[in-house]
């Protein structure tokens, strides 16, 4: 690829980037392409998803105990669906998931101690999908169940002082677009004010805020990348400056995946406490449950704080689309909406009186559900059921692996990877163990190349091509495909590299390749001085 073409293709977002990529990479035949670029993960969980697929089984036969005629069930019945249900699983008690559904249900039952016929049957209705969601927001039981997931993998198993109300969405993706439409809609921010980004981060977070509809000004909170990609509090102080209304962030951090540390968290709790009790914090923990003892900021500033969840690489479940909005039932937004000027009360409370006679006492969290459908399709808002009964199946199967094995091996996959990677690329791995999710690896392709090769050769590589150039001849010449850490916010002609997708030997040829094609440029280099 020439330069100036490099130069139209950096306009593009990395993960529209990373489809020519994939183009330039399998354009040779003679080479198998390793496409490390997107997250999705290579691995999927299967206990909980047999366990899902055999309870749609005893669904069917709950369904067909009252047929209308051949062929078409009824909705099941409460009465009696516990007593069947244990009948059912000592029929089929050799098959896959049947030891799994008694853990689950009978973890449900003796500790969490619902009443079983009602647990039952929200959860088989659910599975049929023969009834809109109700209560839209989350049905009742799968709410209470998420919520103590996730009070376990992101609370480090401590109680919050509230409760958190949940908005199951389709994934976390959605719940983003939720998110900034409702923080817009009801006022809590408006065009051109300031917002705060944790950097480098998930790129949709950088592009989002300057669309016409929000065009927010955005001011960076930089992690220190020879810090272990920690926010020195000079960066966190900035958050006291009055005009930022909101910070947003992942964490662990997308692409340099580490978790902020506890100083990080006490500066940003007890900034909130002395300074900026009104600052809205946004934060995307998808990848929490890959750090042990991970504490989000919804632990730290439960008032304060807007999460967001999704159960797609953990699980390796990115096509069901499981995601979660929590927000505590106490919480600056409800406060900030009640204070509102009267006339903006007034065209919120026109807004949503077609939802409830008492539109000014309507929680932020439940105006979020009727945005998501236009307001006016409210009474059809929610995730689908079905999705919901998965959702609960991963909370439930954690929830009762109390040696935490799945998470073990969960981390174990990453882990391995991230070293094989480090190890292939000769250069030693980071100090940041209790901290790093091993999610994805960044390469700061300059700052290798100046321990590798001196200053002036690494100034030449930045100033000599475009920030692209590397990713763009790894894929031409390697066939290997990495998402440009640049468009991440992330040094120029730095990598991403997700340790979730490939075979473990893959990292082996991934790091080889970067060196290589490094060792290259260095030639080219000499050749020229």
């Amino acid at each position: 690829m020439k330069p100036s073409e490099e130069k139209r293709y950096e306009t593009l977002s990395p993960f529209e980037l990373k489809n020519k990529l994939i183009q330039i990479s399998t354009s040779t035949s003679e080479r198998i392409m390793l496409n490390a670029g997107r997250g999705n993960p290579n691995w999927l969980a299967l206990e909980p998803r047999n366990a899902f697929f055999l309870f749609g089984h005893f669904a069917m036969e709950e369904a067909a105990l009252d047929p209308i005629r051949p062929g078409f069930g009824k909705s099941p019945k409460k009465d009696g669906s516990w007593q069947r249900f244990q009948s059912f699983l000592t029929k089929n008690s050799k098959n896959s998931g049947a030891e799994t559904l008694h853990k689950i249900f009978s973890y449900v039952e003796n500790e969490l101690k619902y009443p079983m016929d009602e647990f039952i049957y929200e959860m088989v209705d659910a599975i049929c999908g023969d009834h809109y969601p109700e209560p839209d927001r989350m049905l009742n039981y799968s709410e209470k169940i998420v919520q103590k997931y996730l009070k376990q993998e992101m609370c480090a198993n401590e109680s919050l002082p509230a409760t958190l109300d949940l908005f199951a969405t389709e994934g976390g993706t959605a719940a983003m677009d939720y998110i900034f439409n409702s923080l817009m809609e009801n006022k809590l921010l408006h065009k051109g004010d300031k917002i705060a980004l944790g950097t480098p981060i998930f790129t949709p977070y950088l592009e989002i805020p300057l669309l016409n509809d929000f065009e927010f000004v955005e001011i960076n909170i930089s992690q220190d990348e020879n810090s272990n990609w920690q926010y020195p509090e000079s960066e966190i102080e900035k958050l006291s400056d009055p005009s930022i209304k909101a910070f947003f962030l992942v964490n662990p951090s997308n692409p340099t995946s580490v978790s902020m540390q506890q100083s990080s968290l006490d500066k940003i709790a007890e900034l909130i406490k002395t300074k900026r009790p009104d600052l809205i914090l946004l934060t995307d923990d998808v990848y929490g449950t890959f750090v042990n003892g991970f504490k989000s900021l919804i632990d730290i500033a439960p008032h304060n704080t807007i999460l967001v969840y999704s159960f797609s690489k953990y699980f390796g479940a990115t096509g069901w689309r499981l995601g979660v909005i929590g927000i505590c039932e106490q919480n600056i937004f409800d406060d900030k909406i009640a204070q509102l000027p009267e006339k903006d009360r007034a065209e919120l409370h026109k807004r949503y009186s077609t939802t409830t006679i008492d539109p000014d006492k309507m929680k932020f969290i439940d105006r979020l559900v009727a945005d998501s459908r236009l307001v006016a399709l409210h009474h059809t808002a929610g995730l689908s059921t079905p999705q919901q009964v998965m959702m609960v199946f991963f909370a439930l199967f954690c929830l009762i692996d109390k040696q935490n094995s799945y998470k073990q091996n969960a981390q174990a996959i990453v882990t391995k990877r991230h070293e094989m990677l480090y190890k292939a690329l000769g250069v030693t791995l980071p100090d940041n163990e209790q901290i790093c999710a091993h999610y994805y690896a960044t390469i700061d392709v300059p700052k290798l190349a100046h321990e590798r090769h001196g200053e002036e050769f690494a100034k030449y590589l930045v100033e000599q091509f475009e920030p692209i150039d590397f990713v763009v001849r790894l894929a031409e010449e390697k066939s290997i495909v990495l998402m440009d850490g640049g468009g991440f916010d992330a040094p120029n002609m730095s990598v991403r590299v997700s340790l979730a997708n490939l075979s473990d030997e893959a990292y082996v040829t991934i790091g080889q390749g970067i060196s290589e094609l490094l060792e290259e440029y260095y030639q080219n280099w000499k050749l020229r001085k």
